[in-house]
C-alpha cells in the first residue's frame, strides 16, 4: 500500500514541475548547448486544377481539347543542348514532415561514391506522399517556350499518379561549379 502512496504523490507532483520558472542560462552554459539546424515541412499543394493563367496558342482551359492545360517546366542541361520538359503539369500533392538541412560529406561513400569533402543540402523525404490527379508529359524541346520561333517538341511519356507513395531515407544535392 505504501508504494502505492508513494506513486500516486510523485504522480500529483508533476504538475508543480511542469509550472516552474524558466530562467535564463549564462553564455558559458549555453555555449555548451548544441541542436540540429534544419527546416520541417509539410504542405498541401495544387497546381493548375483547371489550366495556367496563359491562354494563347499553345496554353488553355483543361476543358478545351485543342489546347494544353497546365504548367511548363522546361530546363536545359547544357549550354548548347536541347530543353527537357514537364509539360501540361496539374493536379495535387500533399507531404508532411520534408526536412531540409545541410550535412558535410567527408567520405567516398564506403567505396560507393567519389571522394568529397564538402557541405551538401540535404532532403529527409516524408513518410507518405499523397497525389490527387497529378498528371504531366515529360518532353523535349529545342525552345523553352512554345512560343518561340521554330518550336519543335517530342512528347517522351505522359505520368499520372493517384493515391500515396511511401518515400523513405534522404536526397542530397552536391554542389557543382563556382558560386
Amino acid at each position: 500500500m505504501s508504494a502505492f502512496l508513494n506513486r500516486s504523490l510523485c504522480l500529483l507532483a508533476l504538475p508543480l514541475c511542469a509550472a516552474a520558472e524558466m530562467a535564463p542560462l549564462a553564455d558559458d552554459v549555453l555555449s555548451d548547448v548544441s541542436g540540429q539546424g534544419g527546416i520541417y515541412l509539410s504542405g498541401d499543394v495544387s497546381i493548375n486544377e483547371l489550366g495556367g493563367p496563359i491562354e494563347n496558342s499553345y496554353f488553355g482551359r483543361c476543358d478545351d481539347v485543342t489546347k494544353k492545360c497546365g504548367a511548363r517546366l522546361a530546363y536545359r542541361l547544357k549550354d548548347t543542348g536541347g530543353w527537357m520538359v514537364l509539360d501540361e503539369l496539374r493536379g495535387s500533392f500533399a507531404f508532411e514532415g520534408l526536412t531540409l538541412g545541410m550535412r558535410t560529406i567527408d567520405s567516398g561513400f564506403a567505396g560507393d561514391g567519389e571522394l568529397f569533402n564538402g557541405d551538401v543540402l540535404e532532403f529527409g523525404l516524408p513518410n507518405t506522399v499523397r497525389f490527387d490527379d497529378v498528371r504531366f508529359k515529360i518532353a523535349a524541346s529545342n525552345t523553352p517556350r512554345p512560343t518561340d520561333p521554330g518550336f519543335q517538341q517530342t512528347d517522351i511519356f505522359s505520368v499520372e499518379m493517384q493515391g500515396s507513395v511511401i518515400m523513405e531515407g534522404n536526397l542530397l544535392v552536391f554542389p557543382a561549379g563556382n558560386p
